[in-house]
């Protein structure tokens, strides 16, 4: 008796496993497919005149840059530079001209209360729109309160997204530290 309980509650708990691993693997496609859905919507948001976007390649020498997005209007470029703690991974639109047109902070894993408001504060990421790979931070660009090597990795992607785009030697004065 006492064998049988045991054996049905081992049956019980590997079809218990079987269907969380089966809901599990069915929603990991719905996950990525909401995934790639608001990256699109993130993207046409950084360069609005464009409508549709195409993927290019990137075979540059610049590892900052780990995406290009091609639109009517220009490009979004995705990047990712170190900043104090970790990788800061960003999304710049960039027009055909060369002007910033947006941009977002997508994720970084910076020290919260710091460099961590890049993630947040608009007043400090607006100072990169309408530049044109010129963005220093200590000149035309004022650094996150007590964040300056994320103000300065964020700085060197902006510029790397412009470089990209124009074919300019755009880096800026980002420390070695912070990227």
């Amino acid at each position: 008796m006492k064998a049988k309980q045991i054996l049905t509650g081992l049956v019980s708990l590997a079809v218990a496993a079987a269907v969380v691993g089966g809901v599990r693997f069915g929603l990991s496609g719905l996950r990525s497919s909401i995934t790639q859905a608001e990256q699109q919507e993130m993207i046409r948001f950084m360069l609005p005149e464009s409508t549709t976007f195409t993927p290019e390649e990137y075979t540059g020498e610049d590892e900052t840059i780990a995406a290009v997005y091609k639109g009517e209007t220009g490009y979004v470029v995705e990047t990712v530079t170190n900043g104090y703690a970790g990788e800061i991974r960003m999304l710049v639109g960039v027009d055909n001209d060369g002007t910033v047109t947006g941009v977002t902070v997508r994720s970084m894993e910076e020290t919260w209360g710091l460099g961590a408001q890049a993630l947040t504060d608009t007043d400090f990421l607006i100072q990169f729109l309408f530049t044109q790979g010129d963005a220093e931070v200590g000149e035309n660009v004022d650094a996150l309160t007590g964040a300056t090597v994320t103000s300065k990795a964020i700085a060197r992607s902006v510029n790397a997204a412009v470089g990209f785009v124009t074919g300019a030697d755009t880096t800026s004065s980002a420390t070695s530290w912070g990227g």
